[in-house]
């Protein structure tokens, strides 16, 4: 009896996947290079505004869904009647919650206070959540048990940024990495992923709010972490450091957006201190310096000052968002600006569009709600298709009748995205 139960379940849990299905088990999609690689998407949209699949009442926060095995996981906060944080894991089909965590968390010094940043990240059947002050929590993905728990902030004494602790945990075969900017040279913190033993740490740096990830150079897994310092090449096996690049801050600490990789070259931006392009050696473990380029102020820029989307790069040309809204083209080896446009998104202090490749096409979530099917090129913008997601709200940013910050994620040819009040899923399958 219990054998025909479970089959009877584990069937229809096969027939409520679509078929040659994705997941978002990370910040930024599977290999955390904004991605999506599923097949019979919608290649241009019906209606001016899509209806859900459905809605789920959550709090407000930053931080992007993630998806995997079924389920969809997101944080959030609230402040009455005390302040905690929370995460939440639904049921990706139905938006049924399966399971609810909160644990006391008061905000000290943590400016824009909607909420958590990081996303959630999943690893097989544990989940891995990373709290604005620094609280570490490694859960039973299916049933929020939780296996171990950390107080960073207290263990390791963080050098608290304004915003708070922003990066999402990465996972590297038995370890699992935190960039946290704590003090005793801990800005970046490797855990075993199973326990939670210490297994290395490194860097005096202060934290940046950008997640860290692993590349390949010279035919080695090289762990890329940007810290409000420089841009770091480490051995995610022990923390040693193999290369360094200085990006200097003029006015603070405010690296967002995630590097991005074409070929041998890494490309960076940050709001006030514009961009940066760096050569990684094919042959060993060492990193130039090809050009930086910024304006004198955030208004008068100079290449791409982006404040929270990461760029898209195509074939020797950069696309990414200015400090107002300004979709841009660039030469990638020179900085030099092709085209600009401001048809994505209205123009607005720190106005912003996440990039999410999608065969030949991009997709672009604006911080509106609207989800636009797009074709970027040196010729220009070329918008396919729009419809309206979400609403804004005005938790994450009391301006222009709010936004949303946060970026979707993309799985079961639906998009998951979440404003200060809920949690969408809506359908984008080619009918």
């Amino acid at each position: 009896m219990r054998t025909s139960c479970a089959l009877a379940t584990f069937t229809a849990f096969l027939i409520a996947i679509p078929v040659s299905a994705d997941e978002w088990p990370h910040w930024r999609g599977p290999k955390r290079d904004g991605v999506w690689r599923e097949s019979g998407i919608v290649t241009k949209f019906d209606k001016p505004a899509l209806t859900p699949m459905w809605t789920a009442d959550i709090g407000g926060g930053y931080s992007g869904p993630t998806v995997a095995d079924g389920r969809v996981f997101v944080t959030d906060r609230l402040i009455k009647p005390k302040q905690v944080e929370r995460v939440h894991c639904f049921d990706a089909h139905t938006g049924k919650k399966i399971w609810s965590h909160t644990y006391d968390c008061a905000y000290r010094g943590v400016g824009y206070d909607a909420g958590p940043r990081a996303s959630v990240t999943i690893d097989g059947d544990r989940a891995y959540t990373l709290g604005a002050m620094g609280n570490l929590f490694c859960f039973d993905a299916a049933t929020g048990k939780v296996h171990w728990q950390k107080d960073l902030n207290t263990e390791y004494k963080i050098r608290m940024p304004i915003w708070g602790i922003a990066t999402a945990p990465l996972v590297e075969n038995d370890l699992l990495i935190v960039h946290i900017g704590g003090e005793d040279n801990a800005s970046v913190v490797a855990f075993d992923k199973k326990t939670g033993q210490e297994k290395w740490k490194a860097l005096p740096d202060n934290a940046s709010y950008v997640a860290p990830r692993i590349i390949e150079q010279a035919g080695q897994r090289v762990l890329l972490v940007w810290t409000g310092e420089r841009v770091t090449g480490l051995d995610p096996k022990t923390g040693k450091l193999h290369w360094a690049i200085p990006f200097e801050q003029r006015r603070m600490v405010i690296n967002i957006a995630d590097p991005v990789r074409s070929g041998d070259h890494l490309f960076m931006t940050a709001f006030f201190d514009g961009a940066q392009l760096i050569k990684l050696d094919d042959n060993k473990l060492a990193a130039t310096e090809v050009w930086r380029r910024m304006g004198d102020d955030e208004k008068n820029t100079e290449a791409l000052h982006s404040i929270i989307a990461t760029p898209w790069i195509k074939d020797g040309y950069v696309y990414g968002v200015d400090s107002y809204g300004e979709l841009r083209c660039l030469e990638l080896m020179t900085g030099n600006r092709v085209w600009e446009s401001l048809d994505a998104v209205p123009k607005a202090r720190w106005s912003t569009i996440h990039f999410t490749e999608h065969g030949d096409n991009v997709w672009l979530f604006n911080e509106r709600g609207d989800l636009i099917i797009s074709k970027l090129s040196p010729s220009g913008y070329e918008e396919i298709s729009r419809t309206h997601i979400i609403a804004p709200t005005t938790g994450q940013l009391n301006r222009r009748g709010g936004v949303v910050w946060t970026h979707p994620a993309y799985a079961y040819k639906r998009i998951y995205i979440r404003n200060d009040e809920q949690l969408v899923c809506t359908d984008l399958s080619a009918k």
